[in-house]
């Protein structure tokens, strides 16, 4: 799918979300039989041993070091799925939650408390709940808070409409909180080794569709997206054995750090924390502004490339800033469990 096509199809998806239309068909309804069995298949491959999937608890306070007397912590929040709940490695310090905090620890030079609502599992429709958790209660709202979500949309064929529906809803009520989003795009599912052709074809052809049409609802919030379709494509399909865990679905501790490299910029310029020469666009990096869905179509195709709103409106829609950040490294870091 060429990139201006594939921008048609995602405003139409995003429209549809926004307006309460229908759902936009991935694929023939002639390969839809075929693709739910090769989805099994490839589900009982990953899943078969029957054992229940084990995610390490990070929540806690990373960068301890850098505590101020009478000033609180930075609060990260991350919400989704599996892949935001780090499940797939064994140490809390190599989920994608504790490479982040401690990566804007090291950033902001101040402690950074990290909340994981994320659930394995999830789709689009469980955010609205996640997003409750996290603003229930009169709690403190979260400084920004980073969503991956969308894998299990296409695995479990939810109408793309709907499942951009969702996660727009929950920018929207974190962005009206006053919370900064950082929404990880879906995936490409095309990379996964259990799964066979023609599902490959059709897993990456969803997932990228998904992400673009993701790209437009978040951005429309007041939120920034970061592309990790790609970080899933040609780093884990060269390297599936490093870069994917035991499963060979969830990423390793390798997979993780790459994507936490990736989003950590967008996280730390959402907070006023790059530096501002850093924020104008670089032609020699192809970066400029582009009305949203266009935008969107490009971000699919390269790993780590943030979307941001730019301007209000124009006469072709919404502008939106396409930046390729320069990624910066991650290291794993334990937290500090609180004390009450």
């Amino acid at each position: 799918m060429t990139s201006m096509a594939r921008a048609r199809v995602a405003r139409r998806i995003a429209a549809g979300a926004a307006y309460g239309g229908g759902g936009v068909g991935l694929a023939g309804a002639a390969l839809m039989g075929l693709l739910v069995a090769e989805a099994q298949l490839a589900r009982r491959q990953v899943y078969g041993n029957g054992a229940q999937p084990h995610v390490p608890q990070a929540d806690g306070v990373y960068g301890r070091s850098y505590a101020v007397p009478g000033e609180d912590p930075l609060l990260l929040v991350l919400l989704g799925d599996s892949t935001a709940a780090g499940q797939g490695v064994h140490r809390a310090g190599q989920t994608p939650g504790a490479l982040l905090a401690s990566g804007l620890a090291a950033v902001a030079e101040r402690p950074v408390r990290l909340r994981n609502v994320a659930l394995p599992g999830a789709q689009s429709d469980d955010l609205d709940r996640q997003v409750g958790l996290v603003l229930g209660n009169g709690g403190r709202v979260p400084d920004v808070c980073v969503i991956m979500v969308g894998a299990n949309d296409v695995t479990h064929r939810m109408p793309p409409t709907r499942s951009v529906r969702h996660l727009s809803s929950a920018v929207r009520r974190l962005r009206t909180a006053g919370a900064e989003v950082v929404v990880g795009t879906c995936p490409d599912l095309g990379t996964i080794e259990p799964v066979q052709q023609p599902l490959r074809w059709l897993a990456r052809r969803a997932s990228r569709q998904l992400a673009a049409a993701q790209t437009i609802g978040v951005v429309e919030q007041g939120g920034r997206t970061v592309s990790l379709g790609d970080l899933l494509g040609p780093e884990f399909e060269a390297h599936p054995r490093e870069l994917f865990g035991p499963d060979l679905y969830h990423p390793s501790a390798e997979g993780y750090a790459t994507a936490a490299m990736a989003v950590l910029p967008t996280v730390c310029a959402a907070l006023g924390l790059w530096p501002a020469e850093e924020e104008r666009p670089d032609s020699f990096r192809r970066e400029g502004f582009l009305p949203v869905a266009r935008a969107a179509a490009e971000a699919v195709e390269e790993a780590g490339t943030e979307v941001t709103a730019a301007m209000p409106t124009g006469p072709r829609g919404p502008w939106a800033l396409l930046k390729r950040r320069r990624r910066r490294r991650v290291t794993e870091a334990e937290p500090v469990r609180p004390t009450v």
